[in-house]
């Protein structure tokens, strides 16, 4: 996670992760549960974070600070496909 989504999870946005991008789609909130209880990982930006003087204590189940090098490390030495929206 980079930029306002590490703030959203910090719930320094209003609302914090509890928003759904429209009507019908489920929650932010509801997507990041089912995500981490599926064993899903949250690598958060480690500038991002610092930059917000954010407290680590606080990250969301599933959630650490990381960059490149853990992230390229999760990949491995074959390819990768990656989907962000």
């Amino acid at each position: 996670l980079v930029g306002e989504a590490v703030a959203v999870l910090k719930g320094e946005v209003e609302g914090g992760a509890a928003g759904s991008d429209c009507d019908g789609f489920p929650s932010i909130e509801g997507l990041l549960d089912r995500y981490v209880a599926a064993s899903g990982k949250v690598l958060v930006c480690p500038a991002c974070f610092a930059a917000r003087q954010l407290d680590e204590g606080a990250l969301i189940g599933g959630a650490t600070i990381g960059g490149t090098v853990p992230m390229w490390e999760w990949i491995g030495d074959e390819g990768a496909t990656t989907f962000s929206y």
